[in-house]
């Protein structure tokens, strides 16, 4: 009797070590896509990330970046302030309305692969002017087109 070759499905096979580094960063994006979905919120941001310095923090004394949250994913634990990340939409309320410099720090990206970081309420406040005023100029621009020119 002759035996035959068996067939081995080599090309479909992912690598072992691939395998833990894709799995729970699926499962975060998808956690975290659902949560937003139930509490209806859009995602401006692809990506992102938030840090409190525990050093500087007075959150004991103030709790005003919790109460500023809109999400809820800041909160009061065992004398820190905690953060769940999957809540977190980068929105910068809770910088804009910490009493201390450089304790709350956000970065955040854009679907246009822009990274923006702040940490003072100065700086987003900047940030934000900026936008708003970029948003302005191409709306008049828009509006008082140029003989010959085309809206963009």
């Amino acid at each position: 009797m002759k035996r035959m070759p068996r067939k081995t499905k080599t090309a479909s096979r992912k690598d072992i070590s691939e395998l833990p580094k894709e799995t729970p960063e699926r499962e975060k994006k998808g956690k975290r896509s659902e949560l937003l979905q139930l509490l209806k919120l859009t995602e401006f941001f692809v990506g992102g990330s938030i840090t409190v310095n525990k050093k500087t923090c007075q959150g004991i004394e103030c709790k005003l970046c919790i109460k500023a949250c809109p999400t809820n994913a800041m909160y009061w634990k065992a004398g820190e302030v905690g953060i769940v990340e999957e809540l977190c939409i980068y929105c910068g309320a809770c910088v804009l309305n910490c009493i201390v410099d450089d304790c709350i720090k956000i970065v955040r990206r854009r679907n246009t692969g822009e990274t923006e970081s702040f940490s003072r309420s100065k700086d987003f406040a900047t940030l934000q002017h900026n936008i708003n005023a970029r948003r302005r100029h191409e709306r008049t621009r828009n509006i008082f087109l140029e003989p010959g020119e085309s809206p963009k």
